[in-house]
């Protein structure tokens, strides 16, 4: 282990740093997302430190401080990238973890980067903490890290928490590597999940894979050596920053912005709108095809309904990123050339991101937002659109397979698969009562309201502040 070099209270480890710029030269700019914004206040009050990658392979970068907070970054290679990122992460651990929707691919050489990978996060992040801090390790690319940074620091305290869905045991067992991997998360003292089904599939597969006892969230761990500790594990459901979306989506031009897109689009009665990482798990190409039924049916006419799909472009060099692209183009393109009239486009498909000034004004000119995940471990959108409606309008399609269903109940849940069924939900937001549109968004940005994101990261620091106390 390297010689400490500063004295951080609280560390914070991430794939990524809260910072990206364009290219090399650049000023760093503030990453958009939830989790920047719910640990950077708590970082900059406490002199705490981020560990991550600067997000360029073969970059390396001196550590530097950002906005009060010490940044430290980890410089991966090509190789490591490729193996690691692309191939171990994204290519094995994510399809895997979302119940084998794309059939995860296992390579002892990309199982052997993210070993070493995880080595140089844990012991970066051992340089940096002072005696005794805490340490918050975050996702599925870094489940190795809390064993790792415990041999390097025992005196740490250790929180972990898990961004995806943890699969039900049948499906986890197939990873080869499945007993390393808990091993890993145990080194953990408070481990987090989406939904309390994340944190039972989890505990049930440390009953069957190491026979710990397992109790009211928490697991007994006998460490190496004989050591015995409780590890909590249990759920805390994440959210984004409410308060944010409500300024945002008040401001004169943002209202403005949203009349512009829906004159844009021709004035429809109803705007549909979805907005997805470009990614198979989030059911895009059944919401398409229920849309295309809907208008083949003349349930919807193409004058009067338009639907609106932002797919922010997403790990465009795996195999299985390129194919999904190929087909909802594909598929776009097929609805558009038979249902497209000269002043009237059936489909209004956007492969870019957006900031969220024209996110927020996107939510405002949407009567109905369209969440059909797949699996998913919370989607923020559903809350984002939630948030963003000021004017109590707008109804919510939600997938009962994302965590937000678990605390939304005054959406429309659907099952995506079943394509009779998501229809039906379509035709329920679109013909909604203006009075019950009002009365379930009322119930609902109460709900987002009261548990933002600041909860969440609070609540989790607040049990990891307990674990020694």
């Amino acid at each position: 282990m390297n010689t400490r070099s500063a004295e951080a209270d609280l560390v914070v480890v991430s794939n990524r740093l809260p910072v990206d710029r364009a290219s090399e030269g650049e000023e760093w700019r503030r990453s958009p997302g939830g989790l920047v914004a719910a640990l950077e206040p708590v970082l900059q009050t406490t002199g705490g430190a981020w560990v991550g990658w600067p997000g360029q392979p073969d970059l390396e970068v001196e550590r530097f401080t950002f906005d009060g907070i010490d940044l430290v970054p980890v410089a991966l290679s090509a190789e490591d990238v490729e193996r690691f990122y692309e191939g171990f992460s994204n290519d094995t651990i994510w399809p895997l973890y979302h119940d084998v929707i794309s059939p995860p691919t296992y390579h002892r050489e990309w199982w052997d980067a993210y070993v070493r990978v995880n080595q140089r996060f844990a012991e970066a992040a051992a340089n940096v903490a002072a005696d005794g801090a805490r340490v918050w390790v975050h996702d599925y690319q870094l489940q190795l890290v809390p064993r790792m940074l415990r041999e390097l620091r025992p005196d740490l305290v250790i929180g972990y928490f898990h961004h995806i869905p943890f699969p039900a045991y049948g499906i986890y067992s197939q990873l080869p590597w499945r007993n390393q991997v808990l091993d890993g998360l145990l080194g953990a003292d408070v481990i987090g999940f989406q939904r309390v089904a994340d944190a039972s599939n989890f505990t049930r597969a440390v009953r069957r894979r190491f026979g710990f006892d397992t109790k009211a969230g928490t697991v007994r761990v006998a460490d190496p050596g004989g050591a015995v500790r409780t590890v909590i594990a249990k759920a805390y459901p994440i959210s984004i920053d409410a308060a944010a979306y409500d300024e945002i989506a008040r401001r004169p031009e943002v209202q403005e912005r949203a009349r512009e897109i829906r004159a844009e689009l021709g004035d429809p009665d109803t705007v549909l709108f979805g907005v997805d990482r470009l990614d198979y798990t989030k059911g895009i190409t059944h919401r398409l095809k229920a849309y295309g039924e809907l208008l083949a049916e003349h349930r919807v006419d193409v004058e009067k309904v338009t639907l609106v799909q932002v797919a922010s472009p997403s790990r465009e060099r795996v195999v299985a990123y390129m194919q999904l692209r190929d087909e909802i183009e594909l598929t776009v393109g097929r609805i558009n050339g038979d249902f497209d009239t000269v002043g009237h486009s059936a489909i209004r498909y956007l492969h870019h991101s957006y900031p969220r000034e024209e996110m927020v004004a996107l939510y405002l000119a949407a009567d109905v937002m369209l969440v059909t995940a797949l699996r998913d471990g919370m989607n923020l959108v559903a809350k984002e659109y939630v948030a963003s409606r000021v004017d109590g309008r707008g109804a919510l399609v939600l997938s009962e397979f994302t965590g937000a269903a678990d605390e939304l109940g005054q959406a429309i849940c659907v099952n995506p698969h079943d394509i009779e069924g998501l229809k039906d939900a379509i035709m329920t937001a679109i013909e909604m009562p203006a009075d019950e549109q009002r009365k379930r968004m009322r119930a609902l940005r109460r709900r987002v309201r009261e548990h933002d994101v600041d909860r969440w990261s609070r609540g989790f620091l607040h049990d990891l502040g307990s674990v020694r106390s």
